[in-house]
Parts: C-alpha cells; sequence; structure tokens
C-alpha cells in the first residue's frame, strides 16, 4: 500500500449527502474524516428546520447510511410520512453521527478555507495525482488526504436580489429588511411579518414555501400584505405539474400558491426584476436574531455578511423599483423583502485546484447540461456518478447541492447516489461506479412556461452532446428540499413525462 493509500478520504460537510459518503466509506473499508464547520451534524438543515420536506422518507435516507442504523436497531420512521428539516435530524442526521463507526471520524468547528496539492500550485502537472491533497482550516491547522469529496452544500452563498446576477441598487442599505431563503413566517420570526407587507422575489419551491405561510399568516393578522415578484412573464413553472407530480406534496404546492394568487390574497408581478432598493426612513439599526441571519457556511468558504436581521426600524419601509420585461417600470413600497433567488456554490476553496466548470452552470462539463434548467425543468435527470462529476484534478469531487451549480432541481436521492458511485471507484470497483441507479420522482412539468423554453422541445429528449445552450440563466432558484404539509401520503412512482434512462455500465 502507498503513502497516499494510508490517507483518509475528507468529506466536507456533515449534511446529509457528507454523512452518506462517510457510511459508503465505511463499508468500503476505506479511512475517511468529515470534517464539519457547524457545531452539529445538520447544521444547515438545522436553519430550515421549520419546513416540511416534499419527499417522504423513503427518499430521504441513503442505504448505505440505512444498513448502519439498521444494525444499531433503529427504528425507521414511516417511508411514506414527510418529515419537517428539524425532523430529518433528530431522526436520521443525529443519530447517524452518533453510530460509532462514524462519531470518531466527525470533526465539528473545523471550516475548511483552502484545499490544494502538498507542494505543488495548481500550475505544477509532475506526480499531482501521486501527491496528497493539502486541506487548511480556518484555525490554521493543515491536514492531508488521499482524496476529497467536497458535500458542503450552498447555503451559504445565496443569489442576489438583482436580475444581472449583481446586486440591485441599493441592495446593501437594506440590510435590515432583507431575509434569505425559507424564514420562519409562522413560529420564531413571525413577529418580522405580521400586519406587514412583505416582498417575495423567487419562482421556486423556497418562494412558494413561504408565499403560503405568509398567505396563512395574512389570514389570522390583520394587515399583512404579500406580493410576489417573478422575471417570467408567466407563473406557469413556478405552479408546477400539480397532480402529474410524483410527489404529490410538491404538486399540491403550486396548486395551493396558485389559489391565493387567483384569489388575490397574494398579488403577484410577473415579469419584472428588480433595479434598486431605497429605505424611506432610516430608523434605529435593529437587533440581530439568529433565526433572521443568513447562516454561516456549514463546512467551507467564507462566512456570508448577515442580510437579515430582527424587526424592522420602526416606521422604516423600502421602496422597490422593476424593470419590467415589456421596457416599463413598476414600484412597489414595502416592510420586508424575502430574497428567495436561490444559491450558488463557492468554488474559492479549491481555487488551487484544476477543476472543469461548465461557464454556465458552475457544474462539471459533462454534468451541466444533463440539468440545465434552460433546456429543462422536470425534477428527473439521467443517471450520473463518478464518470460526470470528475475534474482534471484527480481525486477531487464536489457532490451534493455543490455539484449541481445554480441548478434548481437536485434532490438528496440524486446526491446519495452520487457518493456511492464517488466511494466505489475511490475503492477500485469501476464496475460499480459506473453501474449508476438513480430513480427520481418526476414533476409532472417540462419546460412548462413557453417564455422560459429554448425551443429545443421536449426537455427529456435524448441527453445533450455538445455544450448547453448559452442563453440567460433562469429566475427559478433551487430550494434544497422543500416542502409542504399534507394529510394525503405520496403514491408510488408513476408514469411521468420524462422517461428514467436505463442504467449505464
Amino acid at each position: 500500500m502507498s503513502v497516499l493509500e494510508e490517507l483518509p478520504v475528507v468529506v466536507v460537510g456533515a449534511g446529509p449527502v457528507g454523512l452518506a459518503a462517510a457510511a459508503h466509506l465505511h463499508e468500503r473499508e476505506l479511512p475517511f474524516l468529515v470534517l464539519e464547520a457547524g457545531d452539529t451534524a445538520g447544521a444547515a438543515v438545522r436553519r430550515w428546520g421549520h419546513v416540511r420536506l416534499f419527499s417522504p422518507w423513503r427518499y430521504d435516507v441513503d442505504p448505505a447510511a440505512r444498513r448502519l442504523l439498521d444494525d444499531a436497531g433503529w427504528v425507521a420512521p414511516a417511508e411514506d410520512a414527510l418529515p419537517t428539516g428539524a425532523e430529518l435530524v433528530a431522526d436520521h442526521l443525529q443519530p447517524l453521527a452518533e453510530l460509532p463507526q462514524l462519531k470518531p471520524r466527525l470533526r465539528y468547528g473545523a471550516r475548511v478555507t483552502a484545499i490544494s496539492r502538498l507542494g505543488l500550485d495548481r500550475l505544477r502537472t509532475p506526480g499531482r495525482d501521486r501527491t496528497p491533497f493539502l486541506i487548511r482550516l480556518a484555525d490554521g491547522e493543515e491536514l492531508l488526504a488521499r482524496a476529497v469529496i467536497d458535500a458542503s452544500g450552498t447555503w451559504g452563498t445565496p443569489n442576489v436580489l438583482g436580475a444581472s446576477g449583481l446586486p440591485a441598487h441599493g441592495e446593501t442599505d437594506v440590510a435590515a429588511y432583507l431575509e434569505h431563503a425559507l424564514p420562519d413566517v409562522l413560529g420564531a420570526d413571525r413577529g418580522r411579518f405580521a400586519g406587514r407587507h412583505t416582498l417575495v422575489v423567487g419562482a421556486g419551491h423556497s418562494a412558494a414555501n413561504t408565499l403560503l405561510s405568509l398567505a396563512e399568516l395574512a389570514a389570522a393578522a390583520p394587515g399583512t400584505e404579500v406580493t410576489w415578484a417573478i422575471r417570467s412573464t408567466s407563473p406557469a413553472r413556478a405552479y408546477g405539474g400539480g397532480d402529474a407530480d410524483e410527489l404529490p406534496a410538491r404538486g399540491a404546492l403550486g396548486s395551493r400558491l396558485r389559489e391565493h394568487v387567483d384569489a388575490g390574497r397574494i398579488r403577484l408581478l410577473t415579469g419584472c426584476s428588480v433595479h434598486a432598493l431605497t429605505p424611506t426612513s432610516p430608523g434605529p439599526t435593529p437587533t440581530p436574531t439568529s433565526a433572521g441571519s443568513a447562516p454561516a457556511p456549514t463546512s467551507a468558504g467564507p462566512t456570508p455578511t448577515p442580510t437579515s436581521t430582527g424587526s424592522a426600524p420602526g416606521g422604516g419601509r423600502v421602496a422597490v423599483s422593476f424593470r419590467r420585461s415589456d421596457g416599463g417600470t413598476e414600484s412597489v413600497t414595502v416592510d420586508r423583502i424575502v430574497a428567495a433567488t436561490g444559491f450558488r456554490p463557492d468554488h474559492s476553496i479549491a481555487a488551487e485546484l484544476r477543476l472543469d466548470l461548465d461557464p454556465i452552470m458552475g457544474a462539471t462539463r459533462a454534468l451541466a447540461p444533463l440539468i440545465d434548467p434552460n433546456e429543462h425543468s422536470c425534477g428527473t435527470v439521467p443517471p450520473h456518478g463518478v464518470d460526470e462529476l470528475a475534474h482534471p484534478e484527480v481525486g477531487y469531487y464536489a457532490v451534493g447541492m455543490k455539484s449541481y451549480g445554480r441548478a434548481p432541481t437536485f434532490l438528496m436521492a440524486t446526491g446519495y447516489e452520487q457518493v456511492r458511485s464517488v466511494v466505489a471507484a475511490l475503492a477500485g470497483d469501476w464496475a460499480a461506479a459506473r453501474d449508476v441507479q438513480l430513480d427520481l420522482p418526476e414533476t409532472g412539468v417540462c419546460t412548462s412556461d413557453p417564455a422560459d423554453s429554448t425551443g429545443a422541445g421536449s426537455c427529456c429528449g435524448p441527453t445533450p452532446t455538445g455544450p448547453p445552450v448559452d442563453s440567460p440563466a433562469t429566475s427559478m432558484p433551487p430550494a434544497p428540499l422543500p416542502l409542504v404539509s399534507l394529510d394525503t401520503p405520496t403514491s408510488g412512482p408513476s408514469a411521468g413525462c420524462c422517461a428514467t434512462p436505463p442504467p449505464r455500465h
């Protein structure tokens, strides 16, 4: 055995996908170490613990993790139940992290700030694939690794409000009025929204959940108003597939949202991009609250500047100026703004590694055409694993939400199959690594908004062979595991708009 092979595989992040990677590494008898910036497993998930997932338990537990838990006498939740984020942590991630096979190899409070090769910068080639990875932590400690599985996610790097990928004019000036995705509108954060006018910007599942909570709050708290702004000229894609969705909770999310809009309980502005934000009065600086502030990344990257604080300044409001797609303008004055505009990966910690990133998606060049929302919006993607996730930097893999770049359709089950394939490859079992099995529940909608379509026909046709279409990024933001509570459990898979391709061998 070489010195390199004696080193551990380092997993960055102890969320669902990072812990699944640890479970697979244990099964393959590969030494490993999990580095988590937070103080617990699933630290980022805890930030949206009040939210109910739309995927039932049977999609939420990795098979290798389940085997470890079952051997320890774990009582599995009902497969058709829809957990909240808090329940996902308490009933799955925390018990998994406490297992004796994993616990000694998890380090909390270990924020990764850089990954390189020992003694080699990005320019040096000779012997590179035989040189250990060098991992530097925020406290200056350095660790060596055989390989790196980066499951750090994107929660700590939310997108800005501005439509051009740049902050809207005055965006930093209104930080006291601004929330990022999934505030606890009906719980801890209720006081910031009750009796006030809130603008929600974004067209994904995170936006839908916040809008539904605000509509419920408006029914109970007089004076509560809700406005929703999207860049698209139609909300059809945001409404989703309804009854055709193989996850009934996900389908119901859009159906309920449509009902509120049609009834006038939510005012919808279409074809609108945020251009400028102006506080109408300065007001005192509010006291920061952890529930509303933007969370620090769970494993890597710079700590983001808090963009959401306590209650809005007394009497202060924000004038929001929009540019319309028809060339006109629109304006609205509100008390709070929820920026449900999605997230983006932070690749800065790997700046000295040789990454092959698609210029549009920020995913690997091989994966990007399979998930590009300019081409399709369905939750089903072709099976993909180690080959699609590989970079020129041998032994480095970004998995989970981070692997999808800015694509909005990631589901946990995808991440679980990604790490199974990657770990099999690291163990030298290339037959298993390339026998990728991925069966995802379909949304029942493919490029449902004609205005968003590239005109390429069905989004689920043959896998593209060329580079992705160079068209503007969609406004549809990603939602890690979004959510709506239903009394009716989900049914099994059925035929939909996108037949899952056969596994590749």
